[in-house]
């Protein structure tokens, strides 16, 4: 089960971005329900917007105590804030900006050595970089981001990644890091090694397929949310 809505729990800090989702603690309840009838999932945690030290120390600890409980965790992955094309990067005066490669290293090294009973720590190319992942493969992350194809969530939030990688560039790009190359299934079982792989003479295009069905386009605000308070005085709350 995906691991996705988890943000980080803090109150504060999820009144601002995540007011209409479940609380912090009814996303650990279904996530616990799901690992008592067999169900694995994945954990995440969003960082780069409005939370504190405090708080993402607070979640990856939430995150330990539910796997010390149940042991369903498969993966954590980190997930870093884009404020482009969003009501909350706006009033936060943030767009154009994007969480530091620094900052993305320390919350897979951390996130390593905080979540030590959690199995796997996966980077997500589309959000931190193809380089910055490459280095994370030597900060205690052990599994990278697929090929993907046409990601678009990030992409409208002001990602400038690449649209896709082909399985050449994914295989050079973990073993550029010194690792060797493994596909596995979505239970960690492997399906392909590539000790014989040899990359295909011509380069896949970097930019992704070209044309109409390709061109993105941001979707408009929403109209039907009735009032709300401003983002701001929510955001000095959680400070």
């Amino acid at each position: 089960m995906p691991g996705g809505g988890a943000e980080v729990f803090s109150p504060a800090a999820r009144a601002t971005i995540a007011d209409k989702k479940l609380s912090g603690e009814e996303w650990l309840a279904v996530h616990r329900e799901a690992h008592h009838v067999g169900l694995p999932s994945n954990c995440t945690m969003l960082y780069g917007h409005v939370e504190t030290m405090e708080d993402r120390a607070d979640h990856l600890l939430a995150l330990r105590a539910l796997q010390d409980e149940t042991g369903g965790f498969l993966t954590y992955i980190p997930l870093a804030y884009h404020p482009d094309h969003n009501e909350l990067g706006e009033a936060l005066g943030r767009q154009g900006t994007a969480t530091s490669g620094f900052d993305d290293l320390k919350n897979i090294a951390i996130g390593r050595l905080v979540l030590d009973n959690v199995p796997h720590v996966k980077t997500h190319w589309p959000m931190v970089t193809p380089f910055i992942s490459q280095v994370a493969l030597t900060f205690g992350c052990d599994d990278l981001e697929g090929t993907v194809v046409f990601e678009r969530v990030y992409h409208e939030a002001g990602a400038a990644t690449p649209m896709w990688l082909s399985y050449d560039q994914i295989i050079e790009l973990i073993r550029g890091a010194g690792k060797e190359p493994v596909e596995r299934d979505s239970l960690y079982r492997v399906v392909r090694t590539f000790e014989d792989w040899v990359p295909a003479a011509a380069a896949a295009r970097p930019q992704g397929p070209q044309g109409p069905t390709f061109h993105i386009s941001h979707r408009p605000r929403a109209t039907a949310r009735g009032q709300r308070g401003p983002l701001v005085p929510a955001v000095e709350s959680a400070e």
